[in-house]
C-alpha cells in the first residue's frame, strides 16, 4: 500500500491506482481497523501505517475542488467517525502514541475532524459518533467521551506519551477560531474544572507548566472572549491563580503570572473577584514588587509587574458593582 500512495525509485504512483486504494480501504473498513489494530502491529509497520494514514486523508481525486474535503477524510467525518476516536485512544498505548498522533494532528487541519474529537459522547443524543451531521453543539457534553480522556493521558501517562497526547490537545483547542471558543461557552463549568484541578494542579511539572501557559493563551485569544470574562468572573479561579503565584518553581510562578494579569486587568471585574483582591491588598503589593525579581532583562514583564501594582494599588476600598455581561456557564 505505502508504494502505491507513495511511488518508488523505479516508478512514480499512479493517481488511478492511489484512487482505486483509498476507495478499497474505505469499501472494506480497513482504516478503522488499521485505527483499532495500530499498537499490535510491530514497530515498522506502525511506522508505515502512518504513513499510510497521512497519504489517504490528503488524497483528492483530480476532478475534485482544491477547497474539497479530501475523500477518504470525507467519508469519516460523514460515515465512520470511529476512525478518527480509535486513533484517540492511540494514546491508551505507549507504542501507537507516537504514529497515532501524528496522524491527528495532520487530519486536525480539518474543522469537521476536530469537531468528531470534541463532540464525541458515546451514545449520548447530538454525539459525534454518528457523524458531523448528527452533532447537537448545544447540548452539554457529560464528560464521557474520547477528548475528555485527553485530561489524563497529559497527567497520568508516560514522559513521551504525555507530551504527544498534549501537543494534540493543544491543537485541538487552539487550532479552529469559531468551533472552540463555543464548545468551551456551552461546556464551561466541565471543561475548567477538569482544567484547573486535574492539569493546572498536576503533580507533574512539566503538565503543569504546559497547561497553565496553555490557559493564558486560550484566555487571551481574542476568538475566546466571552471564555476569558467568564472565567475571570470566579473568584475560585482567582485562588487558584494566586497558589500558583506562590510555587516553589519559577516557571511555574511566571505562567501563573500571566493568567493572574488578566484577573487584574479587567476593567469590569466581578465583587467575588474584587473582595479577594482587596482582602489581600496590601500583601500583595508587596509581594509583587518583589516577584520574581531576577527577571532584570524582561522589560515587558517589569513593565506588566508594575502595571498590577499599580491597579490593585488603585483599586476602591469597596467592592463595586460591575456593569453586567452575559457569560458562558450561567456565572
Amino acid at each position: 500500500m505505502k508504494f502505491i500512495l507513495q511511488g518508488t525509485q523505479e516508478a512514480d504512483s499512479s493517481p488511478e491506482q492511489i484512487y482505486q486504494l483509498v476507495t478499497g480501504l474505505i469499501e472494506e473498513d480497513l482504516l478503522y481497523l488499521l485505527a483499532l489494530n495500530l499498537w499490535r502491529l510491530p514497530f515498522e509497520s506502525r511506522k508505515d501505517t502512518q504513513v499510510i494514514f497521512s497519504y489517504v486523508f490528503r488524497f483528492r481525486p483530480s476532478t475534485a475542488s482544491p477547497k474539497s474535503d479530501p475523500l477518504a477524510l470525507s467519508y469519516v467525518v460523514n460515515n465512520r467517525p470511529q476512525v478518527l476516536l480509535e486513533l484517540c485512544h492511540g494514546y491508551e498505548h505507549k507504542e501507537s502514541a507516537t504514529p497515532a498522533g501524528a496522524v491527528l494532528r495532520e487530519v486536525l487541519k480539518s474543522e469537521a475532524a476536530a469537531a468528531i474529537i470534541l463532540y464525541d459522547d458515546n451514545e449520548e443524543s447530538g454525539s459525534s459518533n454518528k457523524g458531523i451531521n448528527l452533532i447537537d453543539k448545544d447540548r452539554r457534553q457529560s464528560g464521557s467521551g474520547v477528548f475528555w480522556r485527553f485530561f489524563d493521558w497529559v497527567d497520568k501517562s508516560s514522559f513521551e506519551v504525555a507530551a504527544d497526547a498534549f501537543t494534540t490537545f493543544r491543537e485541538l483547542l487552539t487550532k479552529h477560531k469559531e468551533l472552540v471558543p463555543r464548545y468551551l461557552s456551552v461546556n464551561f463549568d466541565l471543561f475548567f474544572d477538569k482544567y484547573n484541578h486535574v492539569l493546572v494542579q498536576s503533580n507533574s511539572y512539566v503538565t503543569k507548566r504546559q497547561s497553565i501557559k496553555l490557559l493564558g493563551e486560550i484566555l487571551l485569544d481574542r476568538s475566546n472572549y466571552s471564555v476569558m470574562t467568564a472565567y475571570v468572573d470566579r473568584g475560585e479561579h482567582l485562588k487558584i491563580c494566586m497558589n500558583l503565584l506562590r510555587d516553589d518553581r519559577k516557571m511555574v510562578q511566571y505562567e501563573g503570572f500571566h493568567v493572574f494579569k488578566v484577573f487584574v486587568a479587567n476593567p469590569h471585574k466581578s465583587v467575588a473577584v474584587q473582595k479577594i483582591l482587596l482582602m489581600n491588598r496590601e500583601k500583595l503589593i508587596t509581594f509583587l514588587s518583589h516577584f520574581l525579581e531576577d527577571r532584570t532583562d524582561d522589560e515587558q514583564f517589569i513593565d506588566e509587574r508594575e502595571f498590577l501594582i499599580k491597579q490593585i494599588r488603585s483599586m476602591p476600598h469597596n467592592p463595586v458593582p460591575p456593569q453586567r455581561h452575559s457569560t458562558p456557564g450561567g456565572s
